[in-house]
């Protein structure tokens, strides 16, 4: 957990390395649900990749001709074992793996807003395998850190890192609730798909406003309803099939939210309905997506009745 010692003083180091230690010794558990990720994700250990690149679309971890096909075959195997594979795409020493997001298409409309990443300390909360922290490294940033509670994306990200060898970007058990343990430390946050499964959507736009450095920027991208009034829609159980979805605003309720919690310049730069082109079922996808979310009678509802989702991008600073 070397990424510590670079975090300013303001940071309450005690208690995030307490934290750590104790979820630490929960993931390493030798129980079958732990296992299941951490034997693939230490297996990976084995292939450290030559070659890689994380300026195209698909993040590159070693190329075909590095290992024998024998290898490549219990990689893929490897790789599998994390299932369901929601970020991506990745080519992995040749394999290509098709995630059910094109994540791609989310970090290009991204890119035109980007702030300077360069030096930077950057926090990615929910960053899942890691497939943004990968791409933000051709800026060349001080440390990325990764926010992810969940094991199977830990251990993911972890066995990618093992064979990437990249050494400014760390992952940790935790979530957006652990940000009050770092306040005024972020130079930039992105807050990608998190906000809408927050119960208190302001009180945690507040723990992020206070997690960043004086001029330090946030990028948020959520789902959305579509619709100019300031109003949130709130499922009576689930969205689109999700459980644990509380409020899915509009754009300017958005906007709103991030100003009710102290941000400046606020600005909504991208606005676009869902589809299956970008999410969808694939063969390291094999559960439901997108399309079994839609009322097939009328693709402007979700299956609970619902307006289907827009996808909102905004971005926020600290003065």
């Amino acid at each position: 957990m070397n990424y510590i010692d670079q975090l300013p003083a303001s940071v309450h180091h005690d208690e995030i390395i307490s934290i750590h230690e104790e979820k630490k010794r929960w993931v390493e558990q030798d129980k079958k649900g732990f296992l299941r990720y951490r034997v693939p994700c230490d297996a990976l250990g084995e292939f450290p990749a030559e070659n890689v690149d994380f300026t195209g679309d698909s993040v590159q971890i070693g190329s075909g001709n590095e290992i024998s096909a024998p290898d490549q075959q219990i990689v893929e195997s490897h790789l599998r074992s994390f299932m369901p594979w929601r970020k991506g795409p990745f080519s992995i020493f040749g394999i290509d793996v098709d995630s059910e997001w094109q994540s791609q298409r989310k970090w290009q409309r991204l890119i035109p807003k980007l702030p300077d990443l360069s030096d930077k300390l950057i926090g990615d909360i929910g960053c899942s395998n890691g497939y943004y922290m990968f791409r933000m490294l051709p800026f060349k940033p001080k440390l990325i850190i990764g926010f992810e509670p969940s094991v199977q994306h830990y251990y993911c990200f972890k066995g990618l890192n093992n064979m990437a060898q990249q050494t400014n970007m760390h992952i940790d058990l935790l979530g957006v609730e652990h940000l009050s343990l770092f306040p005024e430390c972020f130079d930039v946050l992105f807050l990608m798909g998190i906000i809408y499964h927050r119960s208190s959507p302001v009180d945690t736009l507040r723990t992020v406003f206070s997690s960043l450095q004086s001029g330090g920027t946030l990028i948020l991208e959520s789902q959305a309803i579509p619709g100019e009034e300031p109003i949130a829609l709130f499922p009576e159980k689930t969205y689109a099939k999700v459980p644990g979805t509380y409020f899915v605003p509009t754009a300017s309720c958005l906007e709103n939210w991030l100003l009710r919690a102290g941000f400046s310049d606020v600005e909504i730069f991208y606005q676009h309905p869902m589809s299956s082109q970008e999410q969808r079922r694939t063969s390291w996808m094999e559960f439901e997506s997108y399309s079994d979310f839609i009322d097939q009678q009328n693709p402007e509802k979700t299956v609970e009745g619902y307006p289907a989702p827009d996808r909102v991008f905004l971005i926020g600073r600290k003065k």
